[in-house]
């Protein structure tokens, strides 16, 4: 009887909840998070969703800097099911967050900014955000492509099927479409590039260090301007519009996080005093925001084809 009363005791033991597998990440900032068991009720901002989804880890809530309709992390993802708590920069329905009751909020953390996914209003240490949930996840850095392995570690952790077909089906696509990029690079070694962002104030030139996927590209072999000075926290050079022509590349390549953001370059008289945009020598910079390899891959494929058009003698 006593034996029977032992075993029964300790199997209670085995599936008593204080047993479940607890969870611990070290994040983007330094910061370790531990939790009595692995979450599976995640809020993740956009950039962090576009991480996850395509490994298999949906959130239960997400929050953007823009409407879902623009946001260019989320384009292509199944949101369905997915409650948007946020569609503004600085902005949260903290009503929302908490209705969906999250383990966790996964973020990423910006080192040039020193700040969380969201801004100090949403993901400060004062937030109300931070005060209802831990906030935790990968950091900004020097590869697009390290970022996504970071994101696959973290997915891993939670649970993620890395060897799911999709999975590697999308792996195996990225790294063709990288094997054509560098193709391109190194049949027109002479070309140079200049990535920009168009403001109605300025025009802003790219610091390649600033940017995570610039210096995936560099590091492939394309030849990328160096700003003479990045003046705005290391990302841009500002040139007023006078000066749009200090810098003349073969091809430029423009942010894409809005459209609006070519139309405002169109709209300046001095955009064509650069000879790469007479040329029509023009593309689309997948600025900030590639999280996974099909939406790299997708980005690769339109640079590639710029690159192969571009004429690397335009500016000699």
């Amino acid at each position: 009887m006593l034996k029977q009363i032992a075993i029964a005791t300790t199997a209670m033991m085995l599936v008593t909840p204080s047993m479940a597998e607890s969870w611990t990440y070290v994040d983007g900032s330094g910061k370790t998070v531990t939790l009595d068991h692995v979450p599976t009720r995640i809020v993740a901002s956009a950039d962090a969703a576009a991480g996850l989804i395509p490994l298999g880890i949906r959130p239960v809530g997400i929050y953007a800097d823009s409407p879902v309709a623009e946001s260019k992390p989320l384009q292509g993802l199944d949101l369905t099911g997915i409650q948007i708590v946020g569609t503004a920069w600085g902005e949260i329905d903290i009503e929302k967050v908490a209705a969906l009751q999250p383990d966790v909020v996964i973020a990423e953390y910006w080192p040039l900014d020193k700040a969380w996914s969201g801004g100090e209003a949403v993901s400060g240490e004062a937030s109300p955000l931070r005060k209802l949930v831990p906030i935790t996840g990968p950091a900004q850095g020097d590869s697009i492509v390290s970022l996504i392995e970071n994101y696959e570690e973290l997915a891993k952790s939670l649970g993620a099927d890395l060897s799911a077909p999709q999975v590697t089906d999308d792996k195996a696509k990225f790294e063709a479409s990288l094997a054509g990029f560098k193709a391109a690079i190194a049949a027109k070694p002479g070309l140079e590039v200049l990535a920009v962002w168009a403001g109605s104030d300025a025009l802003y030139v790219a610091s390649p260090p600033g940017s995570a996927e610039l210096m995936d590209f560099k590091n492939w072999g394309l030849n990328l301007v160096t700003p003479e000075i990045a003046d705005d926290r290391g990302y841009w050079e500002t040139l007023s519009w006078e000066n749009a022509d200090k810098y003349q590349p073969d091809l430029v390549i423009v942010d894409n996080r809005s459209p609006t953001t070519l139309e405002t370059a169109q709209a300046q008289p001095t955009w064509k005093t650069i000879k790469a945009v007479n040329a029509g020598a023009v593309a689309e910079w997948p600025a900030f925001w590639l999280r996974n390899y099909a939406a790299y891959s997708a980005e690769l494929d339109k640079l590639t084809a710029a690159i192969t058009a571009a004429d690397e003698h335009l500016v000699d």
